[in-house]
């Protein structure tokens, strides 16, 4: 009875904009399994592997077009996702450089390499479960600044 209370409704996207970030999310993931699978991190092929290079690219190009509907906010998820990774693994190799002269480098290095790994599983993981269940994922930094 109380429609005045009510938000209202964000435009639907563009069916072609849906699958777009699907796209991307499968190409994050595609850089995640690659990093399960091979020799290298998770971590290290989500950052510097060329699936989730041309993701970001893709984010940065369709960014505006996707702007007042819930795709926003997973285009948020997917670019804060790739450049907060790089931050932490540039933080890691920072941090465990000195320690190799002591030994310990390496496991602190590896260590760091798991945890971003992790967290970036998660991250794609959860995202696009929010895209196929069609809802926005929860966008910390744009409510802080809103609020």
């Amino acid at each position: 009875m109380n429609d005045a209370a009510k938000p209202p409704a964000a435009p639907r996207p563009e069916p072609g904009l849906v699958t777009y970030t699907h796209a991307i999310y499968a190409l994050h993931a595609l850089a995640v399994l690659t990093g399960v699978l091979t020799s290298a991190t998770i971590a290290g092929r989500f950052v510097f592997g060329l699936p989730s290079l041309v993701a970001v690219v893709m984010n940065y190009a369709r960014r505006d077009a996707v702007q007042g509907t819930y795709l926003a906010a997973h285009f948020r998820w997917q670019i804060r996702t790739f450049w907060l990774a790089a931050l932490w693994l540039a933080i890691t190799l920072l941090l465990s450089a000195p320690l190799v002269l002591v030994g310990v480098g390496i496991f602190t290095a590896l260590a760091g390499f798991a945890i971003v790994g992790i967290w970036v599983a998660y991250r794609v993981a959860r995202g696009w479960l929010a895209l196929r269940a069609g809802q926005a994922v929860p966008d910390v930094g744009a409510s802080r600044s809103h609020a």
